[in-house]
């Protein structure tokens, strides 16, 4: 039998299986209407809330400051156009030039409505600097949105310092922890957060179900006009299954936090390791999401890499996975100026808690492969 290796976890992951156990009850016997006032709601209504407190509970939140969305980027776009439509001065949003595309086109959405936007520069190893901002930011900002930590490189940002500086001048702080929840403590008390985006399916969960914590206080213009749903500001029957698989999954994988990301640094360095023979360059920070591998290779072509691999069995992504159509070099990898030559043989390897040291060997091996076999056939040229 052909083998098969996931190692594409920044993508997706695999469905928690309690969190798959916990939501066919909403799905099947307990499909009623949350939002009606009949006995046949109550269960649902009961999970709603226990989904909502288990979720703010994993992040030193209070569960009226979570709202439920249909992912990472719905809630994006609710962070960046949901304060820019209340504000009349349409005053600046700061953002940065790696963030994820539901960040970056929401925030070229509110330009072309006359809304200001500043974009950040990050360093050579993707990191945005307190100083960055400090010296792009007024005290007419409205908005600092910085992500917690990259999809592309993994690199972790310097978050609590962004959110102190921002709010120095004023501003509120959001920022994309899409990447990082489930895989690396979060406490927003403690980052001093504003808004903070999340996405079930990065953390074992169901897909097209998320959340975006808003801290008590501030004001958001609603994101779905109707019902009287997430105290009013997100209309439409709540998905209940999707909810409770959500806050089972991220519960899970919390109560194991260190003892996964002590495995999956693990097995980064055995894939280091194995690969130490080959030339090639490891993007990012070294405090980055653990498992989060970007490789580049001089003179190699990422797509053409990926296709081999998945020859073998192996699933990788090459550039940013959310925008695989496109052979170009990322504008992540352009931000950081990583040359041309090494940016568009570029790799990522996101190992996940279910990956193996077996699994790890077997990726080094067959990407040596590759990448020697193609420099024997430039030699016999």
């Amino acid at each position: 039998m052909k083998q098969f290796i996931y190692a594409d976890n920044a993508a997706t992951t695999k469905l928690d299986n309690e969190a798959f156990e916990a939501m066919a009850p909403y799905l099947l016997n307990e499909y009623g209407n949350a939002s009606q006032p009949y006995s046949f709601a109550r269960k649902p209504k009961k999970a709603l809330a226990e989904a909502r407190q288990i979720i703010a509970a994993a992040i030193n939140a209070l569960p009226e400051e979570i709202y439920f969305t249909s992912g990472g980027t719905e809630s994006d776009n609710w962070a960046i156009k949901g304060l820019a439509f209340l504000d009349a001065d349409k005053r600046t949003t700061i953002t940065s030039a790696i963030e994820h595309h539901a960040v970056l086109r929401a925030c070229e959405a509110i330009e072309h409505l006359g809304y200001p936007v500043a974009y950040l520069s990050p360093d050579s190893k993707g990191i945005i600097t307190p100083e960055a901002l400090e010296s792009v930011i007024t005290d007419n900002t409205r908005l600092v949105s910085v992500m917690y930590s990259n999809n592309e490189i993994g690199t972790i940002e310097p978050i609590k310092e962004l959110a102190q500086t921002a709010h120095k001048h004023g501003a509120l702080f959001h920022t994309d922890a899409v990447q990082a929840i489930g895989h690396t403590h979060i406490d927003v008390k403690a980052l001093d957060v504003d808004m903070l985006s999340a996405s079930a399916h990065k953390f074992n969960g169901p897909k097209g179900i998320g959340f975006l914590y808003i801290r008590k206080g501030i004001s958001i213009s609603s994101f779905n006009d109707g019902g009287s749903q997430e105290a009013g500001l997100r209309a439409g029957t709540e998905n209940v299954a999707s909810i409770v698989g959500m806050a089972i999954a991220l519960r899970n994988n919390l109560a194991k936090l260190h003892e996964n990301e002590a495995h999956i640094y693990k097995l980064e360095q055995i894939l280091l390791s194995e690969l130490s023979g080959l030339n090639f360059i490891r993007n990012g920070a070294e405090k980055h999401i653990p498992g989060n591998v970007s490789l580049s290779f001089k003179g190699y072509d990422g797509e053409a890499i990926l296709h081999r691999l998945d020859l073998s069995g192996i699933c990788v992504s090459t550039g940013s996975a959310c925008d695989s159509v496109n052979t170009h070099i990322s504008h992540v990898l352009k931000a950081i100026n990583l040359d041309p030559l090494y940016a568009k043989g570029t790799i990522r390897i996101s190992l996940g808690k279910e990956n193996t040291e077996s699994e790890v060997k077997a990726i080094a091996k067959a990407l040596i492969k590759i990448v020697q076999q193609k420099q024997k056939a430039i030699y016999t040229e």
